[in-house]
């Protein structure tokens, strides 16, 4: 079976990714991540491994971009410090 609809939709400009908050709020309550059939349901309904490799990429590319935003905060704070320092 081949997959389409390749969830590189998480790079385009408009996609929203979810904040931190969201996603730990959302763990703690249902013990798995947003977007992501839990333990419950695939011992019910199986699983389709071209759907959860789908899956899976998207929430690749969703903390690729939480790295990217950790980094350029990190070096925004770099910058502070060290303008507190030169001062």
């Amino acid at each position: 079976m081949t997959q389409t609809g390749w969830p590189d939709y998480v790079f385009h400009p408009d996609y929203e990714l979810p904040s931190l908050q969201y996603v730990e709020r959302f763990i703690r309550e249902h013990r798995h991540l947003p977007g992501v059939a839990s333990e419950k349901e695939i011992l019910k309904d199986g699983l389709d491994l071209g759907e959860m490799n789908k899956t899976l990429l998207q929430k690749i590319e969703e903390l690729t971009l939480y790295v990217i935003d950790l980094k350029k905060e990190g070096a925004w704070q770099q910058e502070e410090i060290d303008g507190m320092k030169n001062k």
